[in-house]
């Protein structure tokens, strides 16, 4: 059927034009309708199909109004319907004796509140069955509640209460679908002014560092590598190339071809390791008081000595 329906209207451009097309097809009589629905279920007949599609195209348009105030494209909500339309015609049972727009509805209506729900926000709402009868009873409970009490009530408790009342559900559970409806998400390129100049996302914090704490960051490792440097320079020659080699190299030599260098084993290669390493950490740690020293701080004693 999806090649015979190709043909039909697109309500993606000029909505009055649409309505004006979809016009021009005829409503179905029920006996009409029946011998379509037959043709299309027992024998595959597309342009049976095309036909019962058509002749309700009008009563999506119907359906759609009644969800326009979710402020979704009403030829967006249009095109859900007739998808939901050309779904219930696949599943249409014509021996059930009841219209095709009966069974059609449900289908039409769970498409177009499907797209709203995506569409809302990113993030999910309405999980649950509960929650999607909640998400569109709400807003028209509380105009019927605002209707019947002359306005809006100051009294926003009471409002939650009276609307959990009359949908039977919780008050949390109406309080909490509150909050998602009024949080719709926001583009960050949409312009805050009128002439466009700015956006929300020029105000948006960025997580870098500032140029303060960078400059302070590149100062802080210029030392920390003089003071590496400095340290390295107090080891010997070959402590200074096992710490070069085992710890600072990219690729470090294993303890085996440090030995093989040095024409000693590699358990000889491990103490003298150990031995450079613990050298080297005693030359940083003098370095580092002489430091504070020179800066007039007084340094932190080691809590294992």
């Amino acid at each position: 059927m999806q090649q015979q329906l190709s043909t039909l209207p697109v309500s993606s451009g000029s909505l009055a034009m649409y309505l004006s097309e979809i016009n021009q097809f005829p409503l179905l009589k029920q006996e009409e309708e029946q011998f379509l629905a037959r043709k299309y279920r027992d024998h595959h007949d597309w342009s049976a199909g095309h036909r019962l599609v058509t002749s309700n195209l009008r009563f999506v348009v119907k359906v759609a109004y009644e969800y326009r105030s979710y402020g979704i494209r009403m030829a967006d909500l249009i095109q859900e319907g007739n998808i939901g339309l050309m779904k219930a015609v696949q599943k249409f049972d014509p021996d059930k004796g009841i219209r095709l727009i009966s069974y059609a509805v449900w289908w039409i209506r769970a498409y177009i509140q499907n797209y709203i729900l995506k569409s809302w926000s990113l993030v999910k709402l309405g999980t649950t069955q509960a929650q999607r009868k909640l998400f569109f009873s709400l807003a028209r409970t509380r105009r019927e509640i605002e209707k019947l009490g002359s306005g809006p009530s100051q009294e926003s408790q009471k409002d939650v209460r009276d609307i959990a009342k009359k949908l039977r559900v919780k008050p949390s559970e109406v309080a909490e679908m509150e909050l998602r409806l009024e949080g719709r998400d926001l583009s960050l390129d949409a312009p805050m002014s009128e002439d466009g100049s700015t956006s929300h996302v020029d105000f948006v914090a960025s997580n870098a560092a500032g140029q303060d704490e960078m400059i302070g960051e590149a100062e802080e490792q210029r030392l920390m590598a003089q003071r590496v440097e400095q340290a390295l320079s107090r080891l010997d020659q070959r402590e200074r190339f096992i710490i070069e080699k085992r710890i600072m190299s990219d690729k470090p030599m294993t303890l085996k071809e440090l030995g093989r260098y040095f024409g000693f084993s590699r358990e000889r290669a491990r103490q003298l390791e150990i031995r450079a390493k613990e050298k080297l950490k005693q030359e940083l740690a003098a370095l580092m008081r002489e430091l504070m020293l020179d800066e007039g701080r007084v340094p932190v004693s080691d809590p294992e000595e």
